[in-house]
């Protein structure tokens, strides 16, 4: 669905007709399958918690995004993102040992070193920098590589495998094979951290299969889904947040000493629920009827819940809920999903937004983009929401 140009922060015009058409609508899918889309808030946390509701990619009518991703991202069904109970919650549980509030404390100050040494480089080198490579991707890239035990060195050809991966307009066989390369990599990364395991999560993993309590395919889909979800998203969230927050400049100067870690905190919950980097929606099939909002939705139909359009739901959210508040007073927003399938890396995706949004406006009080709002390059094109590159400057 096609963005407003002048609103590129805010769901497609269309998903507001359809919420204007009533709280569950009949679609077809861009996948081609037919679906319901709910609307409202309340419906769309009711439904992600409901057992009844599956994530399973494979079985018939599930209203995947691009059709040829049933064929080509077989090892994905394996993974915590697509499994349902009880085997979701076994796996949950072992890898969220790498997410716990101790883990992410520890990582803290790696965190600040980060920021500080890529604000570093971006002051000293020229002028305008692009914002997403300096910055907003390479944070959350070396993050990732600390926590999962991937070479560094390698984090240029997994980006570029992921951006294939996150393009619904990608060809079936290129997505196929770019899939393919990434089952190659992770799979190769285990091997080794088997025979030489480290600190890491991998390592870990890998331990998991050897012990038998995982299989290599539950240990490579694991690699599959972090190692893109660990930089994608939350580059993304950075730079929109950036942007969003130099259109707000009355907002934006509340927080740009960083002393306010409160109000920062706040701040990020509402840039989460403002930009809502997910913009396809989350998708499932029903295993069984389930009646929402005074329809019934019938075993095997396909069920898309847009959590950029639940989080601009007026009768969810005090105030305009299209309007950026870092003073709202609501922080359950869908933006890191909700039920068993919530973001398992949000704590981590939290920090690294809080040290970035404390550091960079007290570090580069005069930084603004270099070019007209009407020339940044919006990521309508992929599943992940965002922008491809930022010239800024100061």
């Amino acid at each position: 669905m096609n963005r407003d140009p002048h609103h590129p922060f805010d769901p497609p015009p269309l998903l507001y007709r359809l919420r204007d058409a009533g709280p569950i609508v009949r679609v077809i899918s861009n996948g081609g399958t037919p679906a319901w889309i709910v609307t409202r808030y309340e419906d769309q946390r009711t439904l992600l918690s409901d057992p009844r509701l599956s994530s399973d990619q494979t079985l018939p009518n599930f209203p995947v995004a691009v059709e040829g991703i049933k064929k080509s991202q077989a090892e994905l069904s394996r993974t915590i993102i697509t499994l349902d109970n009880p085997r979701h919650d076994v796996l949950r549980r072992m890898y969220a040992r790498d997410f716990t509030i101790k883990r992410i404390t520890a990582l803290l100050p790696a965190i600040q070193r980060h920021v500080d040494n890529l604000i570093d480089d971006m002051l000293s080198g020229p002028k305008p920098a692009d914002f997403v490579a300096s910055l907003a991707l390479a944070l959350p890239t070396l993050v990732i590589t600390d926590l999962l035990g991937v070479p560094y060195e390698d984090h240029q050809m997994f980006q570029d495998i992921t951006e294939k991966i996150v393009s619904p307009e990608l060809p079936a066989q290129e997505l196929a094979e770019a899939t393919g390369e990434l089952v190659e990599y992770v799979g190769g990364l285990l091997d080794t951290k088997r025979d030489d395991p480290k600190d890491d999560m991998l390592s870990r993993l890998a331990a998991y299969w050897t012990a038998g309590e995982i299989s290599r395919a539950e240990a490579i889909g694991a690699g599959m889904v972090l190692i893109p979800a660990g930089h994608e998203t939350t580059a993304n969230m950075i730079t929109m947040s950036t942007i969003a927050l130099l259109d707000h400049p009355d907002q934006l100067d509340q927080i740009r000493s960083g002393e306010d870690q409160k109000l920062i905190a706040n701040a990020i919950e509402e840039l989460l629920r403002y930009n809502h980097v997910t913009h396809y929606g989350r998708r499932r099939v029903a295993l069984a009827d389930v009646e929402i909002g005074g329809q019934l939705i019938l075993e095997g139909d396909g069920v898309i819940l847009p959590g950029n359009l639940g989080d601009r739901d007026p009768d969810a959210f005090p105030g305009d809920p299209d309007e950026l508040d870092i003073h709202r007073q609501f922080r359950h927003h869908l933006s890191f999903g909700y039920g068993i399938h919530q973001c398992l890396g949000q704590m981590l995706a939290r920090a690294e937004l809080r040290i970035v949004f404390s550091t960079l406006f007290r570090r580069i009080p005069t930084l603004d983009i270099a070019i007209p709002r009407d020339q940044i390059p919006f990521k309508s094109d992929l599943f992940v929401y965002g922008v491809h590159r930022l010239p800024v400057t100061w």
